[in-house]
């Protein structure tokens, strides 16, 4: 007797993904819709998302509006009503997978809220501060949000962003695991593009304001104008938020992402003087 599929349309972002892809698309095999958006990988990725019976699409970028995951909301033949977003690194547990059957039949909400359990250096991380996300979308019903970046960015995919919904979002009580195989040299790498992102968007945004942000996102902006954004960083994620409880991959983490922050404010005020 042959099980009927989940009518999610389920799209995997990726870039050079021969590591972790393999691991991702094992738990997606139950989905109506399956779809691997490329940018252009060198590896064995296009063939690994072909052996796993994805839709195959290779996004290449303009340098304009709009990037990776709205290019996909516009222009994919999405079949669902609803779409989930999975990065590679991202691994969907079986008790996930049978909350999300319940929560996509609720005809009020239009997205919803998710809980990521991250791993470090092989260690699940069960403190510091909750990372969450916005992957689940009603078709139609939001995208993710635009910021006037077409003379700076060389992203080309929404990292920063966040998803835009109308109406009500909900929000999911079990997590998807975040686990990135690719180990500390690829970790520093991206979080030394992401903090040049962040930066020059800095900078942009002093020029028109920080009125457009969120509560969080003020708080974050206007301590970067500060230089105890680091600090604070640690101190909460490892101490207020029980970082140290993870041990040694929790100091190594609240260390990293608070040099994060640190290489954000520098780069700021390298980008000032060289302007």
């Amino acid at each position: 007797m042959m099980t009927s599929k989940i009518a999610v349309t389920v799209i995997v972002p990726v870039k050079n993904e021969e590591v972790n892809l393999p691991g991702c698309l094992d738990k997606l095999d139950g989905f109506e819709q399956l779809i691997v958006i490329d940018s252009g990988s060198t590896d064995r990725t296009p063939e690994i998302a072909k052996e796993y019976g994805a839709e195959y699409v290779n996004f290449q970028w303009n340098g304009q509006f709009p990037k990776k995951r709205n290019w996909a909301l516009r222009n994919l033949k999405i079949r669902n009503e609803w779409v989930l977003f999975v990065d590679a690194d991202e691994y969907l547990t079986p008790e996930f997978i049978e909350e999300l059957k319940v929560k996509i039949q609720d005809p009020t909400k239009n997205g919803y809220w998710v809980v990521f359990k991250n791993y470090f250096m092989g260690k699940q991380l069960n403190h510091g501060y909750e990372f969450k996300k916005l992957p689940l979308i009603r078709k139609g019903k939001g995208e993710y949000e635009k910021i006037d970046e077409d003379s700076w960015s060389h992203l080309d995919m929404e990292v920063h962003e966040h998803p835009i919904v109308e109406g009500e979002t909900g929000q999911f009580q079990e997590a998807i695991l975040h686990n990135d195989y690719k180990g500390l040299e690829h970790y520093i790498a991206r979080h030394n593009a992401y903090s040049t992102w962040e930066a020059r968007r800095f900078l942009h945004l002093e020029k028109e304001g920080f009125s457009k942000m969120t509560f969080h996102q003020k708080i974050k902006y206007n301590l970067m104008k500060t230089p105890f954004l680091p600090v604070i960083y640690f101190f909460g994620a490892y101490i207020l938020m029980r970082g140290f409880m993870d041990g040694r991959a929790g100091f190594y983490i609240a260390l990293y992402k608070a040099h994060y922050f640190f290489q954000i404010k520098t780069k700021i005020e390298e980008f000032r003087k060289t302007k």
